[in-house]
Formats: C-alpha cells, sequence, structure tokens
C-alpha cells in the first residue's frame, strides 16, 4: 500500500473545506472519499511548475520558500536586461533543469510531477466507478487534470523542445519486456498541440469564475475556464513565434533537427497565431474580467493604481484571471515567501539579513516614455546631457579614465526631477534616486565630482562644497541612511546595494511591515491577468494579419489610457512590443519573450553590458546639484560582458544512454 507525503497548496481558501492536515496517509484512505481526492489534487497545485514567487532559476527551482544562497536567489528578470542581483549575475537560463532535478524543498523533477498528474487521473476514474464521485466532480476533476497536464507539458516544451507525450501510468505497460517503456520524444510542433488540446480538455468542465462554490476555493487561485483559456493564449503564442522567427537562428546539425524535435516549421505560424487570437477573444469576450481601475484621473492616481494592483492583488480581482497565493512564512513555515525580505532597499530593509537584492537596469526605465502623448508611443530616455546624447556610455570602472570634464550634464536640484514625466508604471514599479519609499526619501548616490573636477566613483569619500556643507559619495555618512553602489570593490557589502541606480518596486508590500523572519512574505503572485491576453490578441493579430486590427488597436491603447495617456497609438508590432515590455515588466515575461522571438542571442551578441545610471553630486556648482552618468554596469564590465549562445535555446536533457532519448543541438 503506498504512503503520499503532502505539501498542500493553502492558496485555495476554501478549497481544502474543513479537511485535517495530513502528514502521512494510505492511498486507500485517499481515495474512498471525495475529500481525500481533493487533498492530492491540492497537492498537485502546490507543485505547478509556476515561476511564482519563489522559483529559482538559477539551481534552485520551483517552491523555494526558505532561506536561499546569494546566487540562488535569482528570478527571471534578472536574467534579461531588466535586472540583475545587486551582487551580480549572468544572462539566459539558470542552471537548474527540471528534466530530473529534485530538492528538499519540495520540488521534483517534471517526469515525477507528470506521473503524479497521471496517477490523480487514474485515480478519479476509479472513484468515479466505484461510486465515491459523481460524473459531474470527475468531470470538473478531470478537466483540472488536464490543465495540470497542460502546464506542466508548457514549462517543458519551451526549455527541451519536443518531449516524450506520456498522458497515462506505464505500470501496465511493463509485462516484463521494458520496450514499451521507452517513449520516443515528440516534434516540438505536436508537443505544443497536445497542450493546446489539453486545455480544451480543461476547458470543457472547469466552471466559470460565477459557477465558484464557497468549497471550490477563489477563482483567481484555483484554476477556472478562463484560466485555461489564458494558458491556452500564451501556449499558442509561444509556438507561434517559434514558428516565425526560427529563421533567425541556426542549430547545429544533429538527430533532434533532422527529427524536428526542436524547431516548428513557418508554414504552422498562422495556425498558432489564429488560436492565440481565439483563445483569448473568448476572455475577453466572456466579460468576467475587466482592466483594473481603467479610466485614472491624473498620471499620479494611474501610478497608485497600478503599483497597488500587484501590491494588494486580493483587491483587484476583476483582472486577475489565475495566480497563486501564500500563507505568512514566519506563522507556517515555509508557506510564505521572501520578496520583501530580499528585495526591499538597505534603508528600509525588513530586518533580515540580506536586503536590496534586485538591481534594475537602465535599459528597461529608458524604454518608458513620457507624457507628451503626440501619437507615437516612442521611448523617452532619462535626460542627462544638454546636447541631448543619451545614447553614449562609459565603459570603464576606473574614475581616473572617466573625463567628466567633457561631458555637459544637466544639474537636477533634486535626483527624483529626471524622472517626474514619465509613464505613471515606472514609479509604480521601480525605485528611482530619489523617491519615497515607506516616507523616507530614497538616497541612491555613485559618486561625487569634486571641487576640482576629479571623480570620485563607487566610493564614500567626503568633501566639503563651496556651501559649507560636507557631502557623500554614497549620499550619507551612514551605510544605513543609503541604498546604492556600496559595494563594487567591497565584495563582502554589496548584496545588500543596488549596483544600477534603481531598486525594484512592483510586488513590493509597501503598505505594511514585513517581518524579517524567513518566508514572511504573503503577496500573492499574478499568473495570468487580462492585460496580458490583451497583449497577446494585439501581437498575434499584428504578427498574422488576421483576427480584428481595430479591436487590437482599442486593447493596446486601453492598457495605455490605464497608465494615464491620452493618445492613441496605432496597431504596429513596435508599439505591441514596446508596449508589452513596459506593462509586464519584472512579471518574468522579458524572459520567455525574448527566448520565444529568438532575440536572446542578438541582444546579448559580442559581449553586450547592461546599462546603469550613477548619480553624481557635483560640487563644482557653488549650490551642488545632481548629474547622472551613463555606464555600463559595474559587473558586467567586470565580466567581461554577456553572450548568449544559440545552444542555450534548449536545455541539455539528461541520461540520453539510459532513457536512447536524442539530446538538444549542441548537447
Amino acid at each position: 500500500m503506498s504512503m503520499l507525503f503532502l505539501t498542500l497548496f493553502y492558496g485555495c481558501d476554501g478549497f481544502l473545506g474543513n479537511i485535517k492536515p495530513l502528514n502521512k496517509v494510505t492511498e486507500d484512505i485517499l481515495l474512498s472519499k471525495e475529500d481525500g481526492l481533493k487533498v492530492l489534487l491540492a497537492n498537485l497545485y502546490s507543485g505547478i511548475p509556476m515561476e511564482d514567487h519563489c522559483y529559482r532559476p538559477e539551481g534552485g527551482g520551483f517552491n523555494r520558500h526558505a532561506w536561499e544562497d546569494p546566487d540562488q536567489f535569482i528570478n527571471p528578470s534578472m536574467l534579461t536586461d531588466e535586472g540583475m542581483t545587486s551582487a551580480g549575475n549572468g544572462i539566459g537560463m539558470g542552471a537548474y533543469n527540471m528534466w530530473s532535478s529534485a530538492t528538499s524543498y519540495g520540488t521534483i523533477n517534471c517526469w515525477e510531477r507528470n506521473r503524479q498528474i497521471n496517477t490523480f487521473d487514474r485515480s478519479i476514474k476509479k472513484a468515479l466507478d466505484g461510486g465515491v464521485i459523481s460524473e459531474t466532480t470527475y468531470n470538473r476533476l478531470w478537466s483540472e487534470v488536464n490543465f495540470l497536464r497542460a502546464y506542466m507539458y508548457f514549462a517543458m516544451v519551451k526549455r527541451f523542445g519536443g518531449v516524450p507525450i506520456i498522458d497515462r501510468v506505464q505500470d501496465d505497460d511493463y509485462t516484463g519486456d521494458p520496450e514499451p517503456l521507452f517513449i520516443p520524444r515528440s516534434t516540438e510542433s505536436d508537443t505544443w498541440k497536445f497542450i493546446l488540446d489539453c486545455c480544451d480538455k480543461a476547458i470543457q468542465y472547469l466552471p466559470l469564475p460565477k459557477e465558484f462554490a464557497a468549497k471550490d476555493g477563489d477563482p483567481a487561485w484555483r484554476a477556472n475556464k478562463w484560466a485555461a483559456y489564458a494558458l491556452k493564449s500564451r501556449a499558442a503564442l509561444y509556438a507561434a513565434s517559434i514558428a516565425k522567427y526560427g529563421y533567425r537562428v541556426s542549430f547545429p546539425n544533429c538527430t533532434a533537427t533532422e527529427q524536428k524535435l526542436v524547431g516548428i516549421d513557418a508554414s504552422q505560424a498562422g495556425y498558432f497565431y489564429g488560436v492565440c487570437i481565439a483563445a483569448s477573444k473568448a476572455i475577453i469576450d466572456g466579460g468576467d474580467y475587466s482592466l483594473y481601475a481603467p479610466n485614472p484621473a491624473t498620471p499620479q492616481a494611474a501610478a497608485v493604481n497600478y503599483q497597488n494592483l500587484f501590491m494588494n492583488p486580493r483587491n483587484c480581482k476583476e483582472e486577475i484571471i489565475f495566480g497563486r497565493t501564500y500563507l505568512d512564512g514566519s506563522l507556517y513555515a515555509r508557506q510564505g515567501h521572501q520578496y520583501d525580505n530580499y528585495y526591499t532597499v538597505y534603508q528600509c530593509n525588513t530586518g533580515f539579513v540580506r536586503s536590496g537584492r534586485f538591481s534594475v537596469m537602465l535599459d528597461i526605465v529608458d524604454a518608458y516614455e513620457d507624457y507628451t502623448d503626440n501619437g507615437t508611443g516612442k521611448s523617452s530616455p532619462i535626460v542627462t546631457r544638454t546636447d541631448g546624447i543619451e545614447n553614449q556610455y562609459i565603459i570603464t570602472n576606473t574614475a581616473s579614465d572617466i573625463k567628466v570634464g567633457t561631458i555637459p550634464f544637466v544639474h537636477y536640484k533634486n535626483p527624483s526631477d529626471a524622472f517626474k514625466d514619465k509613464d505613471a508604471r515606472l514609479l509604480a514599479s521601480v525605485v528611482v534616486p530619489g523617491s519615497k519609499y515607506k516616507g523616507k526619501t530614497i538616497i541612491i548616490q555613485g559618486g561625487m565630482i569634486r571641487k576640482d573636477g576629479s571623480l570620485v566613483l563607487y566610493s564614500g569619500d567626503s568633501e566639503v562644497g563651496s556651501d559649507g556643507i560636507r557631502y557623500y559619495g554614497f549620499g550619507a555618512a551612514s551605510a544605513n541612511d543609503y541604498s546604492g553602489f556600496d559595494g563594487p570593490m567591497n565584495t563582502a557589502n554589496v548584496s545588500n546595494f543596488i549596483n544600477s541606480g534603481f531598486s525594484v518596486r512592483k510586488y513590493l508590500s509597501e503598505d505594511k511591515d514585513v517581518s524579517g523572519n524567513q518566508a514572511s512574505s504573503s503577496t500573492p503572485y499574478i499568473d495570468f491577468r487580462l492585460a496580458e491576453i490583451y497583449l497577446n490578441y494585439a501581437e498575434a493579430a499584428v504578427e498574422s494579419g488576421t483576427g480584428d486590427a481595430a479591436a487590437a488597436a482599442g486593447y493596446l491603447n486601453a492598457i495605455r489610457k490605464r497608465a494615464g495617456h491620452k493618445d492613441n497609438l496605432p496597431l504596429t508590432l513596435e508599439n505591441v512590443l514596446k508596449e508589452r515590455r513596459i506593462e509586464l515588466a519584472f512579471e518574468h515575461h522579458r524572459f520567455w519573450d525574448l527566448w520565444r522571438r529568438r532575440e536572446y542571442h542578438t541582444l546579448f551578441s559580442n559581449n553586450y553590458r547592461r546599462k546603469s545610471l550613477v548619480p553624481l553630486i557635483d560640487l563644482r556648482e557653488q549650490e551642488p546639484k545632481t548629474v547622472f552618468l551613463r555606464i555600463d554596469n559595474y559587473h558586467d564590465i567586470r565580466a567581461g560582458g554577456q553572450t548568449f549562445q544559440i545552444i542555450n535555446y534548449y536545455q541539455n536533457i539528461p541520461g540520453t544512454d539510459v532513457n536512447r532519448l536524442p539530446n538538444n543541438p549542441g548537447r
């Protein structure tokens, strides 16, 4: 008799109803009652490979709730041009390989999890045949099984390409001859189509949000019909992009390429775009969702609304289709997350030993618009020079090699003045120099220009200005009073101070005090929301030339109006992709958008260095003011830049000598 060890999906609220907590229970007992099946289902939900607040692509994997080594507390945004850890890190896919990895924190490899899904599928059929559950209950559970299966295969195919499709328990396949157990890899195209088919099965019997009963839990945290459509929309867009932009890469010839285990023929792009459009339209036309706070009175109100969407998702459910919620880990072991502990700026740290670990790149900050609203939608880089040249960057960390006397700086009385007219979503998503956070003015400064014109860079040196006041390189005398740049030359402290000029604000719990205990954050993670669906539709429509172009343009501009913009942009691919980058920043989309569109290797080519904006106090002025230095990020300079290798679009498949599967190109 098998024993099942359970990790409960606490976010289901009433989903577990009156079920008593179980640590260890026999399968026969669980299968004898409907409540037992719900416990098993909750365990499957807890194992969804969701790239949420507890996902660590750099070695840790999924469901990492507790203490992390500095190098492992990395999320997908930090592997792109959106950010990096404050200690510095590389780009592209991390070290975690879900094919075979297992940890003591609840993360198991994808094939073990797939077997659990298949076992549950078989179990509910036994329960139906045995009269334990009704046909109506069975149908819903069957659809949930298919949602979970689609989610698992989606996580696999975007990492490995085509994989073996195993949608049943294989126990009965073994009769002494192991040959039937060796399931070959399907083509990448067929694997994507399998995912879409699973989504259709999920859609068949999953309830609408309004059909959820109290015992079901919250439809934002347990799969409903629209969550399955949302997964279908996202997956189809991904597959369409692989088909359309596969020409951008040339993989080494091997069995995987010859058998089309990786890549999709360009002729199939139209099909997948069409599926994306149809799935997105179903959600939009369904009428159960709307943009949260779609008509702000001012850009300032838009910033408050947008921040609140992520800070308090439970209060903004009109936009949220599916996500994950948590309990306070200081009260319930390993049920919260570490987002606030690790990412809150040092001046406002929670009391945890680590903080300020998310350095936001100038690359993404420059991409935001201002409120010119002239119908072009062009990005508005931060103004640092009087000559308008904003594409020149310092390429050295050596202060003596930087000729600040030749740079026509714009001088700002307050550093925050450089950002005051930017898109509301910037200040709602990013902590900028001089901005307020939890009532404190956040000091982010990387040096000074002395009265004699010499540069102090990444140093806490001080000097008295012409006004008789002493100024410090980091903006204050005590490390408790500043949040940036204390560390590039001091590896013992670098991790707690941002290195780029900016820190993340999106998802941080600014409106509440979070305990400095492990995993003490409980802010939910939003996996699918309506704004993404709008953008999926718009991208698929413009890429394929099908769908309703006027409606797509309307969705694009509805998102912009929610951000306080008054103009209307035409439906162009450039506008859609720029809007996608801004609206979904730091939500882990950028990583996979670069992946699916085959743009990673072109962005990160020839040792590209991500960019920083270093505020300096200029003591050459009678009244010292702030100037900004555009500079290649310190850690990327030290690393010699970042280059993405084409073979990294597909991960290594372990154990090919045993499982007989052709490995991916270059592996």
